[in-house]
């Protein structure tokens, strides 16, 4: 009974054998396995639905005045990658570390014509187009494509807290007198806000411009991006 058994067993381990695995293995061949059969893996093991970059909405429109006393708008940043910060030139704190970052960055993307940086100041009072052409300067910002901006103080207020909701505020309280986080914005050809989701699948929305990871993840994205 028991070799009846195992002859019985053999004789089914090989139907199956014939009638299944070409089928199995012309699946493969034609890369048609269905996502639950595997995922696709990028190289540094996330799924290739977390790599594609989330699009937040889209990003305020605004007109300033550069330190070459240029009017800059969206149109000039209109079919280029940008990136954008808030910050002010006497920022004791958190600045001289986000501008020390946004230079890695405009060294690796500031020869490609389809990339800028706005830099924008939250005490334009003090923040004339002169003095953030020596600020430009004194930290060794170099290149056409990176603007540092001055305005009507409310509107860049507005523009920061109600149109990127990065917060900014005046503070007589802080050392500087201003509030304001230490993230970057990424903004991509056609003027949407984007972002890479995190390790749960949600969307980062902004960059930590004070954290080595932060550069690196951004700088990753600018390349995507740019290839769009």
């Amino acid at each position: 009974m028991k070799n009846k058994s195992y002859i019985g067993t053999a004789f089914i381990i090989l139907v199956f054998g014939i009638y299944f695995i070409p089928k199995i293995v012309d699946r493969i061949k034609s890369d048609d396995v269905v996502k639950s059969d595997r995922l696709s893996k990028t190289n540094n093991g996330d799924t290739a639905v977390k790599s594609d970059l989330v699009t937040i909405g889209k990003a305020p429109l605004f007109s300033l005045t550069d330190q070459n006393k240029e009017m800059i708008s969206n149109k000039t940043y209109a079919g280029k990658v940008y990136v954008v910060e808030f910050f002010f030139s006497t920022c004791p704190s958190i600045c001289p570390i986000m501008n020390k970052n946004m230079k890695i960055v405009q060294e690796s993307f500031g020869a490609n014509s389809n990339f800028g940086i706005a830099s924008i100041s939250i005490n334009p009072e003090n923040d004339t187009p002169e003095v953030l052409k020596e600020h430009a300067e004194t930290i060794g910002a170099k290149g056409v494509n990176w603007h540092f901006l001055t305005g009507d103080r409310t509107k860049i207020f507005d523009m920061a807290n109600k149109g990127y909701n990065l917060y900014v505020g005046k503070n007589s309280k802080v050392s500087g007198g201003f509030e304001h986080s230490g993230f970057f914005a990424l903004i991509d050809k056609n003027g949407n806000i984007r972002s890479r989701r995190d390790e749960f699948g949600n969307p980062i929305i902004y960059y930590d411009g004070l954290k080595d990871e932060g550069v690196k993840q951004i700088k990753q994205d600018i390349t995507k991006l740019l290839a769009e």
